[in-house]
């Protein structure tokens, strides 16, 4: 591999998700991805319009590492050794005997799993790029929502989701959102790369 890169070198440029060439203001992507999602959830899906309004300091629920248990409805954070440190089901901390209760002291289960190569699977979804965790927020929110209006105790809602993940990769789902440049999610300089690229690829 070269010692020195240089942009002026490549024939065409791509961009990744997670940081590659650009810096992102986190506080300003989060908000227009769980906006993208909750629109997706409400409009195509048939949710609780609530899940729509956003308070300020919510987003704060999101930190990279959340694995969502998705039947249980839970939020784990793990400590190295795979034991969990801390959970919540939906948006509401679970006490330190509700977690002994369903996880008990010994590493989680899936503990292996999540650690290695593979990061999800139909019972729990690890959030680890800035990308969809906005979505844990909603996966949270949507766990209250069902409990306050369902009181149900296993959750189906996460194939939902998943459409609502894979709607946020169509440039689509962005059509509509008029930002000012200071709420965009990269800097003016990296849009006007950004525009040159495409004109340069089209």
């Amino acid at each position: 591999m070269q010692q020195h890169f240089s942009l002026a070198e490549c024939d065409v440029v791509g961009f990744d998700l997670d940081h590659t060439l650009c810096r992102y203001h986190l506080p300003q992507s989060a908000r227009l991805i769980y906006d993208s999602f909750a629109q997706y959830l409400v409009t195509e899906k048939g949710y609780d319009e609530d899940l729509l309004t956003l308070a300020p300091d919510s987003l704060d629920f999101c930190c990279k590492g959340l694995v969502f248990d998705i039947e249980e409805g839970n939020f784990l954070k793990l400590a190295e050794d795979g034991t969990v440190l801390r959970a919540s089901h939906g948006t509401k901390s679970m006490t330190f005997e509700e977690i002994l209760e369903i996880y008990g002291r010994k590493e989680w289960k899936h503990f292996n799993t999540v650690s290695g190569m593979v990061s999800r699977t139909a019972k729990y979804y690890l959030y680890d790029n800035y990308f969809d965790l906005p979505g844990a927020l909603l996966c949270a929110r949507v766990v209250d929502s069902l409990d306050q209006h369902d009181g149900q105790k296993k959750y189906d809602f996460w194939k939902d989701m998943v459409a609502a993940i894979q709607h946020n990769y169509k440039i689509s789902a962005f059509k509509g959102y008029l930002l000012s440049p200071e709420d965009l999610p990269f800097p003016v300089t990296f849009l006007t790369v950004l525009e040159t690229v495409a004109s340069v690829v089209i």
